[in-house]
């Protein structure tokens, strides 16, 4: 079960990834001076592919945290930019889209069904905890 939790997380990363990386370039409008739409998405693609590797090598606490932050806050972006227009702030552009399109609805699928994935994973990882020295006559135990 851990297993499939696992590849099943990464898979939502890694849509997540894809459809970011295929819309990339039709948003690459920035503000003077500021950071393109399209650039956050490459960002983003890139922690999603790497934290879809993370949890696929590791399985951890870690992992699984990692992965919840990257599935909830692209979706919490893709909600908040379709219903709510926040005009530019800072080097960050206004990205106010009030449509969904099969590519947009596939991204934030993949990022809920993940992201819930990812905190199933996170409950129920094993926890990691470090035994710091060895044991031996300092720690009471016999030489």
């Amino acid at each position: 079960m851990n297993m499939t939790l696992r590849v099943l997380t990464a898979l939502a990363l890694f849509i997540d990834a894809g459809v970011h990386i295929l819309l990339a370039p039709g948003y690459q409008v920035a503000n003077p001076g500021g950071i393109g739409q399209g650039n956050l998405f490459l960002l983003e693609s890139a922690a999603a592919v790497l934290v879809a590797v993370y949890v696929l090598v590791r399985g951890s606490k870690p992992a699984y945290a990692m992965a919840l932050a990257v599935l909830l806050s692209a979706l919490a972006a893709v909600v908040l930019y379709r219903y709510f227009d926040i005009p530019a702030f800072g080097p960050f552009p206004a990205m106010y889209e009030p449509v969904w399109f099969f590519e947009k609805t596939l991204s934030a699928v993949a990022e809920g069904v993940g992201a819930v994935l990812a905190a199933i994973g996170l409950v129920r990882a094993p926890s990691m905890r470090r035994v710091h020295g060895a044991p031996g006559p300092a720690r009471g135990h016999p030489a």
